[in-house]
């Protein structure tokens, strides 16, 4: 059963070599890939409104943080950042995350979530948060240096949230049978 809790300091210590590795490979994050795990620490766990992580059995299989995309009259909109640990990609953790990230944000009193910087060659991420229902707003000609390919385009992806009902309190356990409810009434629609 994959449960998602808040992130603590302990669970940033055994998430950073996900972290760390996700960023040098330059393939999805536009953060420093020479950032400290003080300063990555600061920047995934500290800053954000809330960091989650998903597990299993103790084992870490990702996290994710949500925040407001801007403040002021553009405060209602949030940002959310995922990352799946290599041992638990193909198993449905960022679709989950992202799922459980949508009801916290409207919880949050965030009306829609904004994705600024989705890197167009992330084709699996791209996907996904199409399936989710995220829509593509914007592309920002190479805007990202890909560590493989160079210069490659991003998305700003958008989502309404405001008629999702708010989720008094996100449901934390989440086991198969949950999931595939999930999935079978989706489809069902």
């Amino acid at each position: 059963m994959i449960q998602i809790r808040p992130m603590t300091p302990e669970d940033f210590e055994r998430f950073w070599p996900t972290f760390q590795a996700i960023v040098q490979a330059r393939q999805t994050y536009a953060f420093d890939p020479t950032l400290s795990s003080d300063q990555a620490r600061t920047l995934w766990l500290e800053t954000p409104l809330r960091t989650l992580v998903a597990e299993a059995d103790g084992e870490l299989l990702g996290s994710y943080f949500l925040k407001a995309n801007a403040a002021g009259p553009g405060g209602h909109v949030g940002n959310c950042g995922y990352m799946v640990c290599e041992n638990a990609r193909g198993r449905g953790v960022a679709r989950l995350m992202c799922e459980h990230s949508q009801k916290l944000a409207r919880q949050e009193g965030f009306l829609a979530l904004q994705f600024n910087s989705v890197v167009a060659t992330n084709e699996v991420a791209v996907a996904l948060w199409h399936k989710l229902g995220f829509e593509t707003v914007g592309r920002l000609p190479k805007a990202y240096r890909h560590g493989e390919l160079g210069l490659v385009d991003c998305l700003v992806m958008y989502k309404w949230l405001a008629d999702e009902p708010v989720v008094e309190k996100p449901p934390l356990l989440i086991g198969r049978k949950n999931i595939e409810a999930r999935v079978s009434r989706r489809r069902g629609r």
